[in-house]
């Protein structure tokens, strides 16, 4: 059985998810259901087929993050022995050796990984490189476009 690993405000923002589109969605969509059943002839009926198409996407995700939360190993940072390791959950200020050029990620699970807002996943290439590494350490991430070395300036264990 795989775990997802996740945060504690990914799992948060799941739950209220799941929630949402159980008791708001969900009986909107049931409601057009039944609403556009009083429409008569099924067969060609577009909003009908419409709603239960929509039916089938609302219950596929309902189902999807049902599985992700009964799975999920959620890992809360503020509990993490603050060593300046990097660790799941972690902030990480990067230093790029060639550039100057500094970033700040914060390692995250999957489905929580939003680069706009520096969450990145814990399966990404940079991820891959600086876990386990500490404050200091050198760390060479493979991309297409060639390798690029970070040192690791700061470690953060922030919720």
């Amino acid at each position: 059985m795989t775990k997802f690993p996740m945060t504690v405000v990914g799992a948060q923002s799941l739950r209220e998810e799941l929630n949402r589109l159980k008791t708001v969605e969900r009986p909107k969509v049931i409601e057009a259901i039944s609403e556009a059943r009083a429409h008569g002839d099924l067969k060609e009926n577009a909003e009908y087929h419409a709603a239960k198409e929509q039916q089938g996407f609302l219950e596929g995700r309902i189902s999807e993050i049902e599985h992700k939360l009964s799975h999920a190993q959620i890992i809360d940072i503020t509990k993490v022995v603050q060593n300046g390791r990097v660790v799941f959950g972690a902030t990480v200020s990067l230093l790029n050796v060639s550039t100057d050029d500094e970033v700040k990620y914060k390692i995250v699970g999957d489905d929580e990984a939003d680069l706009k807002l520096g969450k990145i996943s814990v399966n990404s290439p940079i991820a891959r490189a600086i876990i386990a590494k500490n404050v200091g350490d050198i760390a060479l991430v493979k991309t297409p476009g060639g390798d690029i070395e970070y040192e690791i300036n700061d470690v953060q264990y922030i919720p």
